[in-house]
């Protein structure tokens, strides 16, 4: 009972003597520098795209395709694309690697398809950014036939 009276006593001591005074710590100059940093934290970067799908048609299966998707920073921030990542192999994703894009500008995203499979394919692309979000997708789809013998 005794070690229970004094842990009781000795958490009260903690936190009351913890509030004496503490608004006098308090630095101006960091106060400024820490409002600076919130007003910049809500300034994102914003990733529109000039279409989301890209449909390449019918084609012959192993003919090799590609398609531009452009893109542009409509935010505030530079916009960051730390990766560009597809759901298969046989699509390959190529973006702009270290290098921001600043607000109003914009960049290119080449998708290169080599044609595999047979019937209706769809293929995402999935960008990774510093936006809102954290990432972004656009797809790809055909109609690949065998060819003719």
């Amino acid at each position: 009972m005794k070690k229970v009276l004094l842990t009781i006593a000795l958490v009260v001591a903690v936190f009351t003597s913890c509030k004496k005074d503490a608004a006098s710590k308090v630095k101006a100059e960091n106060v400024a520098q820490a409002a600076a940093r919130d007003k910049a934290a809500g300034k994102l970067p914003v990733l529109e795209f000039d279409k989301k799908e890209h449909d390449f048609g019918t084609i012959q299966r192993g003919t090799a395709v590609e398609t531009v998707f452009k893109l542009t920073n409509t935010g505030e921030a530079p916009l960051v694309i730390t990766n560009a990542t597809s759901s298969c192999g046989c699509t390959i994703p190529e973006y702009p690697k270290d290098k921001p894009i600043a607000p109003g500008e914009t960049a290119e995203l080449l998708v290169k398809y080599n044609g595999s499979g047979i019937n209706q394919v769809t293929k995402t692309v999935t960008i990774t950014t510093n936006t809102e979000k954290g990432s972004e997708q656009v797809r790809i789809k055909a109609f690949v036939e065998e060819p003719a013998k």
